[in-house]
């Protein structure tokens, strides 16, 4: 069969190889580059987030917005440079919305669309490698323009030898030593920043690099994206509203991916949907339940949801199909119409996670804690996530989240921005010393998914400023946590007799609490309210701002001395310069 024919080994011909020994040169020198630009990196942030941190110097650091636009600037053109993981890097930081100011995200939200391709004499010698021979004999056509590049590998329009329109993905050439060189890399910066306590105690940033490196490794090869797309295929199978691409197995190998052509329009081209007849606001619905039907339902999630990896397939009204139109190919003009239906078209497998039962019983009593408002509830999901590590304070959460829950309950997201911000200050006023010391560790699966639900959120209201995710999110959610409840009896009876065990404990404990009390043993921990405590931090404020007073009160009082003394007038005039720095220094510290 032709399947036979065309398998080749992984690894390249000896010309190849060949090849390969030069491009370790390059690789030198790349990893070279990256070292000196994340020591540069780590050099900068010693001396404007530790060393300039010291109160005199404070006046010497720029606005935090200046630096974090800067570094965003200098990361994506080097990322744009050098490529590889370097962009994924970026693509993923971009959706930090909750971490990062609007600055950053802006600056890195555009890598993917600066990427680019291979050279075509590179590609076309990469895939006679991979297939034993030319891509002429492989391919009727084969188009030199590709119709789109990526970090890891870029897709180009082909005809296979019966005719048959497909969109050919390839590996780009030496991209599994780029992507090696720049994981070693990271490992590195990683260890480094090991060494720092806070960072240590916050984060397991190994544990997140063996991850990302694990799941950036398996991109790498697309004959398994090929068995994710076969069972996204299944799991849809059910669904006619949404389009999964048919493979073509005889034409895919390790680095080569063959596909049919499903290039429609693009998911955020709102222009084109409605020429021809499909509502924006109907497509970002449909794109919703179809991630949350992956999430709650198939548990199997494509966390890529990015405008170059879904399409909108527009499907013939009645009165066309009555004219003999059975289907619109890619590139073909669509008709306008005053409405028609569309499936929405999944490409690009490479990125995918499987929900846990760990994570999929947190997310079920963080949607429920959500839409009740019980924050308590919510603490719970991050515990069961694993989020939270051991030491965190659970009563200070509780209360940091009933009061995020108060403040933005009903507004939609598409209108959070600036209302968003101005909250995300005053949590981080208020709730500093949570922020500080709560140790947590995002795990694995909950990092990917939450970028799917993130890009997916931004996305949708992009599509449609006025959907809403919170309610269709809410909804979704308690459907299930109902559905499951429903139907897991066993689950249902280990809960009532945990409750009857909980009663059964009741009086033995009340005795205990009683004794305790007899004997005069009895703790009593109280807990300040909030009014109270920010009460408190007003007044170590208004301390703080009166001993800045004092220092700059003797300053200025010996300066004065040493300058009427005639003799060091010149230190005196420093002290009483020092003095004026003292007093705006304490004047500018905020309750």
């Amino acid at each position: 069969m032709l399947q036979h024919r065309l398998q080749a080994p992984s690894r390249y011909t000896a010309a190849a190889s060949a090849a390969h020994a030069g491009h370790a040169v390059h690789i030198g020198k790349r990893i070279r580059r990256l070292r000196r630009y994340f020591l540069l990196l780590l050099l900068k942030t010693l001396w404007w987030d530790v060393i300039c941190n010291v109160a005199p110097l404070r006046w010497l650091r720029p606005s935090a917005e200046r630096r974090w636009a800067a570094l965003a600037t200098q990361f994506a053109e080097l990322a744009t440079e050098l490529g590889g993981v370097l962009i994924k890097l970026g693509q993923f930081l971009s959706t930090r919305v909750d971490i990062l100011p609007p600055e950053v995200i802006q600056e890195l939200a555009g890598l993917q669309d600066r990427i680019d391709p291979e050279p075509i004499g590179e590609i076309t010698a990469f895939l006679a490698a991979q297939f034993g021979r030319p891509v002429s004999a492989v391919f009727a056509a084969f188009e030199e323009a590709p119709l789109g590049a990526a970090s890891l590998a870029q897709a180009h329009r082909a005809r296979l030898p019966d005719g048959a329109p497909v969109v050919v993905k390839v590996l780009r050439p030496h991209i599994d030593r780029i992507v090696e060189a720049d994981l070693t890399v990271l490992d590195r910066l990683v260890r480094r920043l090991g060494w720092i306590r806070a960072v240590r105690e916050r984060l397991d940033l190994e544990q997140l690099l063996r991850e990302f490196a694990a799941t950036t490794r398996l991109e790498l090869d697309l004959l398994r994206e090929k068995g994710e797309l076969e069972q996204f295929a299944i799991d849809f199978g059910r669904r006619t509203e949404i389009h999964i691409p048919r493979v073509f197995a005889d034409f895919c190998l390790p680095a080569v991916l063959t596909l049919e052509d499903v290039a429609y329009i693009k998911i955020n081209d709102t222009a084109a949907m409605r020429a021809c007849g499909i509502d924006p606001a109907q497509v970002a619905d449909r794109l919703y339940d179809a991630y949350m039907f992956q999430i709650f339902v198939t548990h199997r999630v494509h966390v890529d949801p990015h405008p170059g990896n879904l399409f909108v397939r527009p499907l013939p009204t009645e009165a066309e199909q009555a004219e003999g139109c059975a289907a619109f190919l890619p590139g073909d003009p669509v008709p306008s119409a005053e409405a028609r239906d569309f499936q929405l078209v999944f490409i690009d497998f490479g990125m995918t996670a499987l929900v846990s039962e760990r994570l999929k019983a947190a997310m079920r009593m963080g949607a429920i804690g959500v839409g009740t408002q019980d924050a308590r509830k919510i603490v719970q999901a991050l515990i069961m996530a694993g989020t939270l590590r051991p030491g965190a304070d659970l009563r200070r959460l509780e209360e940091a989240h009933q009061e995020w829950l108060q403040k933005i309950w009903g507004l939609r997201l598409g209108s959070l921005n600036e209302t968003a911000r101005r909250e995300l200050r005053y949590f981080l006023r208020e709730y500093r010393d949570l922020v500080r010391h709560t140790p947590f560790q995002v795990q694995a699966d909950m990092l990917y998914i939450g970028r799917a639900v993130g890009l997916l959120a931004g996305l949708a209201t992009a599509i449609d400023p006025e959907f809403d995710p919170w309610s269709r999110s809410l909804a979704y959610a308690r459907r299930f946590a109902k559905e499951e409840l429903t139907e897991d009896w066993q689950g249902l009876w280990e809960e009532l007799y945990l409750l009857g065990k909980s009663m059964w404990q009741i009086p033995g404990e009340l005795e205990q609490v009683l004794s305790r009390a007899k004997q005069g043993a009895l703790a009593v921990q109280v807990s300040l309210s909030p009014q109270t405590r920010r009460a408190i931090r007003r007044i170590d404020s208004s301390v703080h701002r009166f001993a800045w007073m004092l220092i700059a009160a003797a300053l200025l009082v010996s300066g004065v001395n040493l300058y009427i003394a005639g003799k060091v007038r010149p230190f005196g005039m420093i002290m009483m310069g020092l003095a004026g720095g003292a007093f705006l220094w304490g004047m500018r510290r905020r309750n």
